[in-house]
């Protein structure tokens, strides 16, 4: 019977191995097909940045490590998936040799010790990966794996799991069987197995584990070679060139700027508008009008969850998860790939499921989960109706652009540029957009800000100041011709100019620059929106409409060196006016205010003796902080103030939650799930009252929330104001301020 099992195991193994390359070798092709579908992407520029990048951040699992328990087990996981593949190689030669070893490498116990410490550790982070699935099932939308697949999940991980436990029990088998080998050889594995096994025994023991070893992998490949959905474990293999073809080459996410709106995947000249075909196509209409980058982003997708655990729009129940969103897309791209590969002469006779799958639009009604399925039929009065779209518009819309889910990403996929280039489409080509919008986009192309107000009163801000703002091309004997010889351009921005709580921080900024002996001049009525909520709208006419004239502007005052209040304001100039041709240096007004208090040009001064501390907790912006890397110069400058105590929210940094103020959704109503600056209010409240400093007297120190980008303020005000209820009885003892206006507070006691 022993025999009969083992010349069955034989087979077995070998035919698996066949069927499994062959099938895997077959879907390597149809991947490489789909992938091929895309447009252009330009992603070859500085190819040993980008080998350096690649290398760095899949050996050195640089993005995993930012939750470091689980990047730490996925490493030990990836260094024996592998390490053990030399394991897989000797499983063969066992199949027919049980004392079989690999030529070269021998006995020697360097690689023997390395194989067993790497499958015990293995064997450690998988079981720890296991639980960290196991222990996410029943908590709903709260699970960073709801939605996915968690049965090919579980295969994956039971797969790697029994490879290992092979891998242990083949090297205490094989403990037994070679002679002249001692404990040293085998020091993590001895002890696995009863000692006294009879030769026989253990000979046919080794090949039934052996081919069993090979089953399980080969298997494994089968099951990808017949699923090229199954991100789980495709990404092992797609990682590699999505990381290598990311958008920076220096490794950076894809953030700060949008790429340009393309047209038969190529970027469009907004110059010359009447060369493009009358039917060219602005944004991402189909799968097939993704770039070829961008379906290599959909095939990469793992499904860990980490970008809907961090996405603030799915933490306050909408529909969007940026997980979905990307598997959704993913799954209709090749369940549509073989129309599109299919010549168009051929396409009639195609099956009428595969016709339905490739008629269904992106965006548009998609069943109660937002995410329609492939090939979804709805049937009504007993007829076949039309096949439902890919994604709903209300998850298109309720994304605030925070880039949270590209920062959280492992795999590097540009979740904010896809979303942006279906809603392009949706505004340029469809006029299919929240209502709510309308007023937003008639303010910024009659009087170019959001606000619909005049421009005439852009300079309003700065009446109640007890000296002169110098304006550029003004007439008063202190303005100034041009910015030759000025330190900086104040960009005031359209909220700075307009909304009555930004107006305090703009005044707080020039009164500390004119204090600091910082030479400065505005814009004045010359200045005009940034275009930033028109882009992350999709209305990129109007974007490049104000970019080209404020670009025009700003030459012509010749600026080179401006500061801004307003986080997106900054990122537009800093990142996407460069794309226009102009380049400045641009800082943001904590990071300057920042500097002039180390060099001691502004100076805080602490509180009179019996005066109450203040506790500050800082809300990062999200385009100040995960979109231009700024968070260290707000946190350096509030710790400078005498008299307060900076506490920390637990989500902060790069992992900070959206206020949900961006990506145009400042203009729009929040009337799906809770509101977001209502969830990040209550953290920031619940935060200082934990910090819990107290006056002279043991009474309650005032708080404070700090931040540095006016649409912040605004939301944050806003949220902590709902937080005492309707009538507002409960409001917490809380302000909302800037940085700068707690700096000009310090700075005035020393005058």
């Amino acid at each position: 019977m022993a025999d009969v099992a083992v010349q069955v195991a034989r087979v077995l193994a070998l035919a698996i191995s066949v069927v499994g390359v062959a099938l895997f070798v077959r879907a390597v092709r149809t991947i490489v097909r789909v992938v091929s579908l895309g447009g252009p992407a330009h992603r070859s520029d500085s190819p040993a940045r980008r080998w350096r990048t690649m290398l760095v951040e899949t050996l050195g699992h640089t993005r995993m490590l930012q939750r470091p328990w689980v990047g730490a087990a996925h490493w030990l996981v990836f260094v024996a998936f592998g390490a053990l593949f030399f394991t897989l190689v000797t499983a063969y030669g066992q199949l027919f040799d049980p004392r079989f070893v690999l030529p070269v490498i021998g006995h020697w116990k360097a690689y023997e010790w390395a194989a067993e410490l790497i499958a015990w550790a293995g064997l450690a982070a998988i079981a720890y990966l296991i639980w960290v699935r196991a222990s996410q099932r029943g908590r709903g939308r709260a699970s960073r794996f709801f939605g996915s697949h968690g049965g090919k999940g579980l295969y994956v991980e039971l797969t790697i799991l029994g490879i290992v436990v092979c891998v242990l029990l083949l090297r205490a088998l094989e403990a037994q069987l070679l002679a002249g080998t001692t404990r040293w050889d085998f020091p993590l594995t001895w002890f696995l197995l009863p000692a006294g096994i009879a030769t026989g025994t253990a000979e046919s023991a080794v090949v039934l584990l052996a081919a069993l070893k090979i089953v399980i992998s080969m298997a494994w490949f089968v099951v990808l070679g017949l699923d090229t959905t199954m991100g789980v474990a495709w990404h092992r293999f797609t990682v590699w060139p999505n990381v290598w073809f990311k958008r920076n080459a220096d490794g950076a996410p894809a953030l700060g700027a949008l790429l340009p709106v393309r047209a038969g995947g190529e970027p469009v000249d907004f110059d010359d508008l009447d060369a493009l075909d009358e039917d060219a196509s602005l944004g991402t209409a189909a799968i097939e009008d993704f770039t070829w980058k961008g379906l290599l982003d959909l095939t990469s997708c793992t499904e860990c969850g980490r970008c809907q655990d961090a996405c603030p729009a799915w933490a306050t129940d909408k529909p969007l998860s940026p997980k979905l969103f990307v598997m959704g897309l993913r799954d209709h791209a090749y369940a549509k790939a073989p129309f599109l590969l299919t010549p168009e002469a051929e396409r009639d006779a195609l099956p009428e499921a595969l016709k339905r799958e490739a008629a269904r639009p992106l965006v548009g009604p998609a069943g109660p989960t937002g995410y329609g399925e492939p090939d979804p039929i709805s049937v009504q009065d007993g007829s076949v109706g039309l096949a439902a779209a890919v994604i709903d518009p209300d998850v298109l819309w309720s994304c605030t652009s925070c880039g949270a889910c590209v920062q959280a990403c492992p795999v590097d996929i540009e979740h904010v540029d896809h979303i942006v280039d279906l809603r392009r489409n949706q505004v340029l080509m469809e006029s299919e957009f929240p209502s709510q919008l309308n007023g937003m986009f008639k303010g910024l192309e009659s009087k170019g800000n959001p606000w619909n107000a005049s421009p005439r009163t852009r300079m309003d801000w700065a009446k109640e100041l007890p000296f002169h703002v110098p304006l550029v091309g003004g007439p008063h004997a202190d303005d100034v011709e041009d910015l030759t010889g000025v330190d900086y351009l104040f960009w005031v921005g359209c909220a700075g100019a307009y909304d009555d709580r930004a107006k305090k921080t703009t005044r707080a900024v020039a009164e500390l620059l004119q204090t600091a002996g910082v030479s400065y001049a505005v814009l004045g009525k010359g200045e005009t929106c940034t275009g930033d909520p028109a882009r992350r709208a999709g209305n990129e006419l109007v974007f490049q409409q104000l970019a080209a004239e404020n670009t025009e502007t700003l030459r012509e005052a010749k600026a080179t060196k401006v500061v801004a209040t307003c986080a997106h304001c900054l990122n537009s100039l800093k990142n996407e006016y460069p794309q226009l041709g102009l380049s400045m240096e641009v800082v943001h007004h904590t990071q300057l205010l920042n500097r002039l208090v180390r060099e001691g040009r502004l100076t805080p001064v602490a509180p009179a003796e019996g005066e109450s501390e203040r506790t500050i907790t800082y809300h990062d912006p999200c385009y100040l902080g995960r979109h231009n890397q700024v968070y260290e110069p707000p946190r350096e400058l509030l710790g400078a103030l005498p008299g307060t105590t900076v506490a920390e929210m637990p989500r902060s940094g790069k992992d900070s939650f959206c206020c949900g103020a961006g990506g145009a959704r400042m203009w729009m109503e929040e009337d799906l799930g809770t509101r977001i600056n209502a969830n990040r209010s209550a953290e920031a409240v619940a935060t200082l009252a934990a910090a819990g400093a107290r006056g002279p007297s043991g009474e309650a120190a005032p708080g404070a929330i700090a931040t540095g980008c006016p649409f912040c303020r605004t939301m944050l005000t806003d949220g902590v104001d709902a937080l005492g209820g309707t009538d507002g009885a409960d409001k917490p003892a809380v302000e909302v301020l800037d940085v700068a206006q707690l700096l000009l507070e310090s700075v005035r006691r020393g005058r």
